[in-house]
């Protein structure tokens, strides 16, 4: 007799694969979820820095020639005669309650300064990052796309020398020649004398609490005082994104769809900026992330020379009086700063290309 004949295998039922939505809003989670981390990371840095450097936090408040028991006295308060875990606990408690301390310089505390110095840094920072971006980006593209001729080998010259001229070298003749020879523009300073207090200060951004007050004198003279400092830093930053946004296209240019893109009759225009910097959008969201926080940081020289009150002249000067409060706290919103913009780039990635999950 023939052998019955088996019953069919029951299907095997198929897992639904999760939607592309759902993967990026799980890579977005994981990558938030490493910010506590990161911070925390940074916590621990800063605190041992200011546990190791050469200079006593009691002595920098009390002075050299207090005597011994006022010196222990303050010690005591500042919870110094604590074990290390127990200090540091401690600190991690301030830093959540917004409490990074007082300046022993400014006698305010280390937030409120950074609040007062960091609006200047950062106007001067965003404008220097739009002229960057705006010329540096599309100086890269056309050297990339005349690759080996007379523009090209002038945009490298010019990169190179964005990278080789010092800042302060840059900054001083750009004092001497435009203001002390010509007179184009303004000397140091954030604003002239007659112009300080006469605008009610609400972002702490000059340019945009003189356009809120309506008045136009003080914005034309925060705006000529922004041009030399804004247009140093510019500098540098134009010249390493022009560089790299070459080095990004040449790498597309060379690649297979383009020329398919060619045989196809595709205009150069079409190629160049609809198909070739699309795909390049995603390394040079990282530069530019990047880019930008270097200026948030506060542009230590150039702050200096053109003796504009922000955050990297806050910062130095701070380091030079001994007043490890402001420099670990200056130091933390330095961190914080490029954790965030890393933390916006990263999120960027998965709007600008899909393959990132």
């Amino acid at each position: 007799m023939p052998p019955e004949a088996e019953p069919p295998a029951a299907p095997v039922a198929r897992r639904a694969r999760p939607s592309a939505a759902w993967l990026r809003l799980r890579g977005a989670l994981s990558t938030l979820a490493s910010v506590p981390i990161t911070l925390f990371g940074l916590a621990v840095v800063t605190f041992f820095i200011g546990r190791v450097v050469p200079i006593d936090p009691v002595l920098a408040i009390v002075g050299d020639r207090a005597p011994a028991d006022v010196v222990e006295r303050a010690r005591l308060d500042l919870g110094l005669d604590q074990p290390l875990y127990v200090q540091f606990w401690r600190y991690l408690g301030q830093i959540f309650s917004g409490d990074l301390g007082r300046s022993v310089m400014t006698s305010n505390p280390v937030t409120q300064d950074i609040a007062r110095f960091f609006p200047a840094t950062f106007e001067l920072a965003t404008v220097a990052i739009i002229i960057a971006v705006l010329i540096g980006v599309p100086l890269g593209v056309w050297a990339a796309t005349r690759q080996g001729k007379f523009v090209d080998q002038a945009v490298r010259l010019f990169c190179l020398a964005g990278h080789s001229l010092p800042v302060f070298v840059l900054g001083l003749v750009s004092l001497l020649l435009f203001y002390a020879k010509l007179g184009w523009v303004p000397g140091p300073g954030r604003q002239s004398i007659y112009f300080e207090g006469m605008v009610e200060e609400r972002t702490g951004i000059l340019t945009v609490d003189s356009l809120l007050a309506g008045d136009w004198g003080a914005f034309n003279d925060a705006l000529y005082h922004l041009i030399q400092p804004a247009g140093v830093l510019a500098f540098f930053s134009l010249a390493y994104i022009a560089r790299m946004t070459r080095a990004f296209m040449l790498a597309e240019l060379r690649s297979e769809y383009v020329t398919t893109a060619r045989a196809k009759g595709l205009s150069s225009g079409r190629i160049v900026w609809r198909h070739a910097f699309g795909n390049i959008m995603v390394p040079l969201v990282t530069v530019l992330a990047m880019t930008y926080a270097g200026l948030l940081e506060g542009a230590v020289l150039t702050e200096t020379i053109f003796s504009w009150p922000g955050l990297g002249q806050y910062l130095t000067v701070s380091l030079l009086n001994a007043d490890m409060n402001a420099v670990l706290g200056a130091t933390l919103v330095v961190g914080l700063i490029y954790v965030v913009l890393n933390l916006l780039a990263d999120l960027l990635y998965r709007l600008l290309d899909p393959r990132v999950k």
